[in-house]
């Protein structure tokens, strides 16, 4: 019965892009006692699979598990390859990192193509207020928001840098704030 209950906690994940609240899993499991819902929640923190922030809001731990990696594959003139079961990657480490300070945002507009983001991407991107000269950030500009390459110019202004030759650089006329370093981008295809 536990696995039937968690199948429809992770499905209601996948379809809604967000963990239910505790009202939400009553619904979903047929409890009747919230007592029953915290006891269903504390075994799903005990095996990992969720945690809770300070709020006590559920946030899952662990998107994509374990994925195989079998080796590498040539970009370039094909090679013989050979399937090599070499580790096992969690993606979650590997894209997230910290996840208190991670966050995905969706891609709007053609500014970032060529860096290879497009409308309709998602970003992971780490909250932070400072970036590295040549890093993607987050960053408020005079008021607006955006996503370009943070940069520095001869005479020590920052500025951000579009990734289209269609858009000029923008120089914040009163103030610039990153808020995020882009760490990850994700498409389907």
């Amino acid at each position: 019965m536990y696995q039937d209950y968690k199948s429809k906690i992770l499905a209601f994940y996948e379809k809604h892009r967000r963990m239910p609240v505790y009202k939400e899993i009553m619904d979903l499991v047929g409890f009747k006692s919230r007592n029953a819902v915290y006891k269903l929640i504390d075994k799903l923190v005990e095996e990992g699979i969720v945690s809770k922030d300070k709020q006590g809001k559920l946030i899952p731990n662990s998107l994509f598990g374990q994925v195989p990696m079998l080796g590498v594959v040539e970009a370039g003139i094909p090679t013989m390859a050979e399937e090599t079961f070499t580790d096992t990657m969690s993606l979650d480490e590997f894209i997230l990192g910290d996840k208190d300070k991670t966050y995905i945002l969706e891609v709007k507009g053609d500014s970032m193509i060529e860096a290879h983001i497009t409308e309709g991407d998602l970003v992971v991107v780490k909250r932070q207020d400072y970036a590295k000269e040549g890093e993607i950030v987050i960053a408020e500009v005079d008021g607006g928001w955006t996503m370009k390459y943070f940069k520095k110019d001869k005479s020590g202004r920052f500025y951000l840098l579009p990734a289209n030759k269609k858009y000029a650089p923008i120089y914040p006329e009163s103030d610039m704030r990153i808020a995020a370093v882009v760490k990850a981008v994700v498409r389907k295809f």
